[in-house]
């Protein structure tokens, strides 16, 4: 008998316990947007009306909405109603996102060369990306671009872009003779992304190109062609794993970024235009120091199958990787960067901040026809330091107007001052 008071007082917990009213979102508000639609963050969000009260899901949206260009900060609070569930109330302080931009560079050897564009971050309300941008470097180049992350499902998008490009390409052979180009590529790219989670994204895309080379100048070798004319084909294949958190101007966590192409070329007989792949992945890592310091690193390693052709896809070049170089100084077919820089933010009021940083950047490069014993020879290494100089309003995304004055450390007596906006990475 005195069993089976037992179980019955068992089962009479169970099934009170199954009774018992589960804490939920009653509604989910959205402040503090003015551009951005409530119902694209809302729509992102993993907290949604009638679901469970779950701190870390909500901690997650918070992280997520901070990732977006359209939002500067994120903050969350909970309000319980008259039936025991709560109301929860995102904060977000949103980023103006119609941004103009500019990179220019130049050294001691060589002119200006510069950049001009204007992107909106947050196109419809929705941070579609949309803009088109203008550069010159000794010729004029021009592009159009779309992306849409979360155009057809909250983790699935789209991008496309044109391109036409047209630039003097210096070629380094073996000998040390420079020869430069005329390089005009046209390419239509696009591009489906998938995001699996915060952390996760991949990216699958298509670019069809018509590309030339025409003779300029320079003593060109025997048996080598004035003129080149290519179609290419290239499936690019991207993976990033993200764990980084964004606060105005400082940032804190770990990022992959490994990028993969395969380029089919419509004359693969020619030793010179053979079908090729490229792969290239960057490491970032940064570190918030006190209250007011930022330590920056980012490691660039790059290798392409393409080593029997003097037009090697990786450059040494002052808006890419080394400051103070200069403009497209040298190529490879293996690369290995290693950026880092310490920022202080000496003064912030209100919407202003102005940061500066002292900076290390170092890289090797495997020559064209080489092999990976030239990473580290030593003969291709360059070795930079500098300062900079970062202006930055955090009201609107990116906006961060960038100086930097590099010096060479190594061989290679040079200096140059790099322009731009945004961070250098």
């Amino acid at each position: 008998m005195k069993l089976l008071s037992v179980l019955i007082v068992i089962l009479f917990c169970l099934g009170a316990s199954g009774f018992a009213q589960e804490t939920k979102i009653s509604e989910v508000i959205i402040n503090g947007n003015k551009r951005t639609k409530a119902k694209f963050l809302k729509r992102l969000a993993y907290v949604k009306e009638g679901s469970s009260l779950d701190s870390s899901r909500i901690a997650s949206d918070v992280r997520r909405f901070k990732l977006l260009p359209s939002v500067a900060s994120a903050s969350y609070e909970l309000k319980k109603d008259q039936d025991d569930n709560y109301m929860l109330i995102y904060t977000v302080v949103e980023n103006f996102a119609i941004i103009p931009g500019l990179k220019v560079s130049q050294d001691n050897n060589d002119g200006f060369a510069y950049r001009l564009s204007v992107f909106d971050f947050n196109f419809l309300g929705q941070n579609q990306i949309i803009g088109a941008f203008y550069s010159k470097d000794v010729f004029d180049s021009y592009g159009f671009i779309w992306e849409a992350p979360n155009l057809i499902t909250r983790k699935i998008g789209i991008g496309a872009d044109y391109q036409n490009n047209v630039l003097q390409e210096p070629i380094f052979f073996a000998d040390k003779r420079d020869v430069n180009y005329k390089y005009n590529s046209r390419a239509m790219a696009l591009r489906f992304m998938y995001e699996h989670n915060f952390n996760n994204r991949f990216e699958l895309g298509f670019t069809i190109a018509d590309e030339d080379y025409s003779y300029l100048e320079g003593e060109l070798p025997e048996d080598f062609p004035q003129e080149l004319s290519v179609n290419r084909t290239s499936i690019t294949a991207e993976y990033e794993y993200n764990n980084i958190t964004n606060e105005f101007q400082y940032v804190d966590g770990f990022r992959s970024v490994f990028t993969s192409s395969f380029t089919l070329m419509s004359e693969g007989d020619n030793d010179l235009l053979r079908n090729f792949f490229i792969g290239r992945n960057d490491f970032e890592y940064f570190k918030r120091v006190g209250k007011k310091g930022n330590w920056a690193n980012r490691l660039r390693l790059g290798y392409a199958t393409n080593d029997t052709t003097p037009f090697a896809p990786f450059a040494l070049d002052n808006q890419l990787n080394i400051r103070g170089v200069g403009n497209t100084i040298d190529r490879g077919t293996a690369s290995v960067v290693l950026n880092m820089e310490y920022r202080h933010t000496w003064l912030e009021i209100g919407w202003f901040a102005m940061q500066s940083n002292v900076f290390v950047d170092a890289g090797t490069w495997q020559d064209p026809g080489g092999d990976l014993g030239d990473l580290i020879s030593g003969k291709n290494a360059t070795l930079f330091s500098g300062l900079g100089l970062r202006l930055i309003h955090k009201r609107i995304f990116n906006a961060v107007f960038r100086i930097d004055y590099g010096l060479s450390l190594g061989k290679k007596a040079n200096s140059g001052i790099v322009f731009g906006i945004g961070q250098y990475f």
